[in-house]
């Protein structure tokens, strides 16, 4: 399993950004896929779960703010990330359980500065 995100940069207070994770090397619509995320100094947290249904689940820090999808036929798990604040800077890493492991993609660096 390889999982290959993008989309990080530097944006200002209050901009967006869109992550985008593509997996291969397993059945992609059948697994759940998840966003963590990693600040400095901080613990890896879960962001955004959505399931093999579509299902969504967020961390309350960005409910309302962020948006997880899926695309099945291109195998791709996005996070659209609105109205985005300082303390969401982190190093977002896509992730999936199959087959009773977990795989971590290489992460992607979002920087939220003025």
């Amino acid at each position: 399993v390889q999982l290959q995100a993008s989309g990080g940069g530097l944006v200002q207070p209050g901009g967006s950004l869109r992550l985008s994770c593509h997996a291969s090397g397993m059945f992609f619509s059948i697994n759940a896929m998840d966003w963590y995320r990693q600040g400095p100094g901080k613990q890896r947290e879960l962001v955004a779960t959505i399931t093999s249904g579509g299902g969504e689940t967020y961390v309350d820090s960005v409910k309302g703010r962020f948006t997880i999808s899926r695309d099945n036929a291109r195998r791709t798990v996005y996070l659209q990330m609105n109205s985005l604040k300082s303390e969401d800077t982190a190093v977002y890493i896509c992730s999936t359980m199959n087959r009773g492991t977990r795989y971590w993609g290489q992460g992607t660096l979002v920087t939220v500065s003025s």
